[in-house]
């Protein structure tokens, strides 16, 4: 008798009972490959930004440091090798130890932003601003002229511009993406808000 009721009471349509649980656990598990798809570009996106930047630099600092400037077009674009104490175009040298801790911070928020990403163009976005800011942390902390102090090198130089490197050039163009995104009112999160 209890199993009669049983089998009347069973609801017929998918919606409820025992037909929701497993469309649910599919849906969660969707859920769950996508946001790691995600994070699987941001980390590649960072490794392949942070790469090039140690790559870049490793080459500058053995190749280039203590020579003369490369002309690559004619005098619209040159390599010149520099140690930059402080922040972008040379600002705020005197306080090198707030842009590491500045960088580490960006580093811990990214981290965490992670668990909440949905979105590919922001895991893109994010990646770059996480591979900028590891190439240039990387500096701070191990160059000279010590820990946390350390100077970056740059040695990108347009004519009339400030000299940076590929690990400026990653955070600049993660923050456009970014911007770019926000105007759009696409969240970390993958949801789409109009204001």
């Amino acid at each position: 008798m209890a199993e009669a009721e049983r089998i009347i009471n069973t609801p017929d349509t998918p919606e409820d009972g025992a037909h929701r649980a497993p469309e649910q656990a599919a849906d969660q598990e969707r859920e769950r490959t996508g946001r790691g798809r995600r994070i699987a570009v941001l980390f590649a996106v960072a490794a392949f930004a942070y790469a090039l930047d140690l790559i870049s630099k490793t080459l500058v600092v053995a190749k280039l440091e203590g020579h003369a400037p490369i002309k690559l077009v004619g005098d619209l674009l040159e390599l010149h090798a520099i140690r930059n104490p402080g922040a972008a175009f040379g600002f705020g040298a005197a306080f090198t130890v707030i842009f590491t801790v500045i960088a580490a911070s960006v580093i811990v928020v990214i981290m965490r932003l992670a668990r909440k990403l949905y979105s590919f163009p922001w895991a893109v976005a994010l990646g770059l601003l996480l591979g900028g800011a590891l190439g240039n942390l990387t500096d701070r902390i191990f160059r000279s002229p010590g820990v946390f102090n350390g100077q970056v090198v740059d040695f990108i130089a347009p004519k009339g511009f400030a000299i940076f490197n590929l690990a400026d050039s990653a955070i600049v163009c993660g923050g456009i993406l970014i911007v770019l995104l926000s105007f759009r009112g696409l969240d970390p999160d993958g949801t789409v808000h109009k204001d």
